[in-house]
């Protein structure tokens, strides 16, 4: 199964590069590509094939990337997000982790990082690099803050969904988690989802800002 891809890009030159580039890749298809925000919402709402990733600048007129993945977290929740800017800051990332955005890429990215980034966002829901993991660590913005539950009790979770979210943040595939933990994939599944569910988060990026800041798991871990 390939893996669906969608662009939003105002640079046409960069717009038709990219695809070009990931168009090399056996296990990616670029569905369509978008001059701007509008225009991606649009060919969303026109699709008859839905992209499973949006790749979406952030500076674009009409409608910028920010103000369309805002959207497209609220009609197509199950779409993912990655960011991509010439802007790679603090807080550009913390605001598109606030809203949603599963992974932020510069401009300047290889096209090997890029690929990367899709295939770890496909396999796993999120993909934050050091330096990502470093800006949601610090977390005291009020925008990530706006993540937290209102309410927290850390004897809410299991043992096991402890474990599951130690291994998660880890960046480990369900797979990967189900051979750690000799469990089933399934398993880990009923896991997760059970976590989100009292994280209060709509997908793994979200728990992963939630078991941060909350203190759930071992930052020191992930490397």
């Amino acid at each position: 199964m390939k893996i669906k891809i969608a662009i939003a890009d105002d640079e046409l030159l960069f717009r038709r590069g990219l695809r070009a580039i990931l168009s090399k890749h056996e296990d990616i298809d670029v569905l369509f590509g978008a001059s701007d925000g509008k225009d991606l919402i649009q060919q969303l709402q026109d699709s008859k094939e839905l992209p499973e990733i949006i790749i979406t600048d952030l500076k674009m007129p009409e409608m910028d990337g920010v103000e369309a993945t805002k959207i497209i977290r609220e009609t197509h929740p199950d779409i993912k997000i990655i960011a991509l800017t010439s802007y790679f800051s603090k807080p550009f990332i913390v605001n598109m982790i606030a809203i949603g955005a599963v992974a932020y890429l510069a401009k300047n990215s290889t096209p090997k990082l890029m690929v990367q980034t899709i295939r770890e966002v496909h396999a796993k829901g999120f993909y934050y690099n050091d330096k990502v993991f470093e800006f949601i660590k610090e977390g005291n913005t009020n925008s990530i803050s706006k993540i937290k539950a209102n309410s927290f009790d850390r004897t809410n979770f299991s043992k096991r969904e402890m474990e599951v979210i130690q291994l998660i943040c880890q960046q480990l595939t369900t797979v990967e988690i189900a051979q750690q933990l000799f469990i089933s994939p399934r398993t880990v599944e009923v896991h997760r989802n059970n976590l989100l569910l009292k994280a209060n988060v709509k997908n793994v990026a979200g728990l992963v800002i939630y078991a941060i800041q909350h203190n759930l798991v071992t930052f020191d871990k992930f490397y």
